[in-house]
């Protein structure tokens, strides 16, 4: 069974100094990329998140300060990332939630170029969820009856994931495959979001909204007229660096669109003036 067509998927599990997406950093990644041939290749990486690691969090992944100080930083090793992963559709478990946000964060925070606008994200947790409601342990037992030893070991993690997915897509006739199908089933939001943490979307129309607090629905631009100062806000509050990039972005947009419409409307302007002018010269 092929469901990965003209793009590789790399199939990906981070472990954690923790659960917060602006604050928290990466201490292992491992990532499974599997080519449209079916081809697989495996990178797995320990990494000094260059801030402490809380033994509650320790005790749950397995991985201590001790075990990490000699390891390289993120930005020591976030070329070889991008490289490894090229221009791959990303999955995982729960990775649109948390997985995701954080790799973008990780890249945003070293200054890389690494584009994570056009590539497809399928989330085998939330087909699992709209599916069957369980943990992954209980996702492996159920759909490949395995016990999962290992768990939060990354790489045993990465591989029953995928797992999974094969499994789900062998279930599930409604189960389209095909990457794109599946990035779009993962989706929890009715709205398309632009960001990982579902603070932007886009609403029916193609516009850009606020997806949260006193201003959800609103259009950025509209927000931008009633209320200026949110923008200043947001981007210097604790929000994800990818939001803000993203908001940045839609704002530049509104910008470039207040400024033609200005340019039109001084064009017409000019126009109706020199149509007034031949008529009075006649």
């Amino acid at each position: 069974m092929n469901f990965i067509e003209q793009k590789p998927l790399s199939i990906f599990d981070l472990e954690t100094t923790g659960v917060d997406v602006t604050q928290d950093r990466i201490v292992e990644i491992a990532i499974l990329k599997v080519h449209p041939d079916g081809t697989k290749e495996e990178y797995k990486k320990r990494v000094n998140p260059t801030i402490p690691i809380p033994n509650e969090t320790s005790l749950i992944h397995g991985i201590y300060e001790q075990d990490i100080k000699e390891a390289p930083t993120f930005a020591e090793i976030a070329n070889d990332v991008a490289d490894f992963i090229g221009n791959s559709d990303l999955a995982g478990y729960n990775s649109n939630k948390f997985d995701i946000p954080i790799l973008a964060e990780e890249f945003l925070r070293v200054g890389s170029d690494f584009d994570m606008s056009k590539r497809k994200f399928i989330d085998v947790q939330n087909i699992f969820h709209k599916m069957e409601q369980r943990t992954l342990v209980a996702a492996y037992k159920f759909y490949c009856g395995k016990e999962l030893v290992n768990a939060h070991n990354a790489m045993a993690d990465v591989i029953a994931t995928y797992e999974v997915l094969k499994a789900q897509l062998e279930k599930y006739d409604e189960l389209e495959k095909s990457t794109e199908f599946l990035a779009e089933f993962s989706q929890m939001s009715k709205n398309e979001l632009l960001d990982f943490a579902g603070r932007i979307a886009l609403n029916n129309k193609g516009e850009a909204i606020y997806n949260f607090g006193k201003h959800k629905g609103k259009t950025i631009a509209q927000v931008a007229e009633e209320e200026q100062g949110y923008y200043g806000w947001m981007m210097n509050s604790n929000f994800p660096l990818y939001t803000k990039e993203v908001l940045k972005r839609e704002m530049e947009k509104i910008k470039q669109n207040r400024k033609q419409e200005k340019l039109d409307k001084e064009e017409n302007l000019d126009a109706k003036l020199a149509a007034l002018k031949s008529k009075f010269a006649k």
